[in-house]
């Protein structure tokens, strides 16, 4: 199995939601802001093959779905569908993805199943070949969400879904599809029914997990650091305080995908009990499953 980094459309975001209670004059040290006190940020996906015998793509970031009024409301910085283009120097197409494993459904993370958009044509799903993932919690999150969060789903995006005819959805922490490749670790913090895949090692032990929305970069490592996006700050700390300890303890890797700058990065402690990340690789180009 190989394994690439894929880079999808980059958005720039107020750092002070992405930051949460952090105070500018820490955050800003971390990453700078521009001169509109917005940070870079990606959204990038992550592709396996073969895993259990298929190619499989973990998430599919925010495309360019988006109208140019909005594209600029929500920072999108590029307006083609750098998903696609990605996936092409990578040597895939879209069409033959067999598995979109997706952790939740903000449009920063599903936006990419979508053409790009055209004025005066309707939204349509790419991949045609491929199942989609979506954990059970943040399916009925979807289909009702909250007022707080409303704005972060896509209008119509469950109903393409189910239209497809190639929705599976996940309960628990395995699914055939994947065999035992594939472990799913599940979160509420951020927002109810959050899935992380885990890309498994050889007895438990090495691999890489796909850590979305619960560690967004390296920033969010640290314990007290949380987004205001989060609906629910405190659980999502205890929730990143036991992962993390886990991932340590079995060497298990971590895939950022909002991170501008790392997309893998291996959990370290201080002698303060403090976590942070080393090993860091920037992208991966058909790199193999860390041991």
């Amino acid at each position: 199995m190989k394994l690439w980094s894929i880079a999808g459309n980059s958005q720039k975001l107020d750092g002070g939601a992405m930051f949460g209670n952090v105070p500018r004059a820490m955050w800003a040290k971390w990453i700078a802001p521009d001169d509109q006190h917005r940070i870079p940020l990606a959204c990038r996906a992550l592709l396996a093959s073969p895993l259990n015998g298929k190619t499989v793509l973990f998430e599919a970031g925010i495309g360019a779905f988006f109208d140019p009024k909005l594209r600029e409301r929500y920072g999108v910085v590029e307006d083609r569908h750098v998903l696609l283009d990605s996936l092409a120097t990578a040597g895939f197409a879209h069409e033959r993805i067999d598995a979109v494993v997706l952790s939740h459904l903000h449009f920063d993370h599903v936006g990419g199943l979508l053409a790009a958009w055209r004025e005066g044509e309707p939204t349509s799903l790419l991949f045609p070949n491929a199942r989609f993932f979506v954990g059970a919690d943040a399916w009925q999150r979807a289909q009702h969400p909250h007022p707080r969060d409303r704005a972060s789903f896509i209008p119509g995006m469950t109903d393409l879904l189910m239209a497809s005819g190639r929705l599976d959805i996940v309960h628990g922490d395995t699914h055939p599809y994947f065999g035992d490749a594939v472990r799913f670790h599940h979160s509420d913090g951020h927002t109810p029914g959050l899935l992380l895949a885990e890309i498994r090692g050889a007895n438990d032990h090495g691999g890489l997990v796909f850590c979305a929305d619960l560690i967004p970069g390296r920033p969010w490592v640290h314990l007290p650091v949380t987004m205001g996006y989060d609906r629910y700050p405190e659980l999502l700390i205890e929730e990143k305080r036991e992962f993390l300890a886990d991932k340590l303890a079995r060497n298990v890797h971590l895939f950022f995908t909002h991170d501008h700058g790392c997309s893998l990065a291996r959990v370290a402690r201080d002698d303060k009990g403090r976590y942070g990340t080393d090993h860091e690789v920037a992208e991966l180009h058909a790199r193999t499953l860390p041991a």
